[in-house]
């Protein structure tokens, strides 16, 4: 096949997509909402413009080639990002900007309050939209459906955004108050292997509960039917029949604020920046630090060394890892990390620019 000049259309990546996903032209063509012959003539079109085939098919199968998969995974990138900047640009275009910030309830360790005051005290501040949601976070930012997000790290996927630390803290196992291991001062992750945890979406089905909301778990485990190993703060809100357990030896969680990666947002960068000085400011809680240290005394024999950026360290911020446009050196010198990966503890002296 000879490949064409000409590019391809959005239209005809999402054509492909849907048939690569569904791997049958008449249910793929039901889902576009087209008829099949169309269909197959624009798949058809397309391989021709690539100049390569993508998907081996007959009379009864259909299946994606090398080139075929290739496809899928970059046009499903490009149909997201296609998507993502429509968005973004309607709601730049508003007479009436603001910015939209997605969180999941319960789960901000109390900075969020922190936070949106600390923005709207600053000169030129935007209105703030919170958007609330359990699982979907990272996939709004993405998709341009939120400016930023407060997610979890290491446990979130954070591919393909930007992030600054906000908190680090240990993690705690919620039970219910009647629970055998509820009386106990410190436990380890050996102690819960028995107890039913819950899996997130996505997660490999193994028989244990399937969890689509937070709040769905937390009535699980009152009910005695799971446990939960989430960050300390979350102690502070749980309801009176739940008790919240430090475990010794789990990983600790870090809350970040974290944004497409190459934004350009001067709105968006400032709102970055106050919030990670807001953070860095704010102290824990009073009950939060005392079981901080209860955890710290009684894990000593077992807990490891700390990791980097574990325990109290609160947000440290980089021109770097903020929106390129309005980057500037006050925030150098300190951690950053990119598209969910860690660059390191030194950042560049000089901003990043894209």
């Amino acid at each position: 096949m000879n490949a064409g000049d000409d590019g391809v259309e959005t239209r005809e990546l999402a054509y492909f997509v849907a048939v690569a996903e569904e791997l049958h032209f008449g249910r793929a063509a039901r889902r576009l909402g087209i008829a099949q012959p169309p269909l197959s003539r624009a798949i058809q079109r397309l391989e021709r413009r690539l100049g390569t085939r993508l998907l081996d098919r007959d009379s009864r199968t259909v299946a994606l080639t090398e080139a075929g998969e290739t496809l899928l995974r970059e046009g499903r990138a490009a149909l997201a990002a296609v998507s993502a900047a429509v968005r973004r640009t309607r709601r730049a275009g508003r007479s009436e900007p603001s910015l939209v910030l997605a969180a999941k309830p319960d789960a901000d360790a109390d900075l969020l309050p922190v936070i949106l005051t600390a923005y709207a005290a600053t000169p030129d501040a935007l209105p703030v939209d919170i958007v609330f949601s359990a699982w979907e976070r990272g996939a709004m930012v993405r998709d341009g459906r939120a400016d930023a997000a407060l997610m979890h790290a290491p446990r979130e996927d954070l591919t393909g955004l930007a992030f600054e630390d906000l908190l680090t803290e240990a993690q705690v196992a919620v039970l219910p108050r009647r629970h055998p291991l509820a009386a106990r001062a410190v436990l380890s992750l050996a102690d819960l292997d028995r107890e039913p945890l819950p899996r997130w979406p996505r997660a490999a089905p193994d028989g244990t509960y399937r969890m689509a909301e937070s709040g769905h778990l937390m009535h699980l485990i009152a009910l005695g039917r799971a446990v939960a190993v989430v960050p300390e703060s979350v102690r502070a809100n749980l309801r009176h029949d739940l008790v919240g357990v430090p475990v010794a030896d789990a990983p600790p969680t870090t809350l970040v604020l974290a944004w497409p990666e190459g934004s350009r947002s001067r709105a968006l960068a400032a709102f970055v920046r106050c919030a990670a000085e807001a953070a860095r400011t704010a102290r824990p809680a009073p009950e939060t630090a005392h079981a901080a240290q209860a955890t710290r005394t009684a894990g000593a024999a077992q807990e490891p060394a700390p990791q980097t950026g574990q325990a109290t360290q609160t947000a440290q911020t980089t021109s770097a890892g903020l929106p390129a446009q309005v980057a500037d050196d006050r925030w150098a010198g300190v951690s950053r990390r990119d598209g969910g990966r860690p660059t390191g503890g030194g950042a560049s002296p000089s901003p990043t620019r894209r």
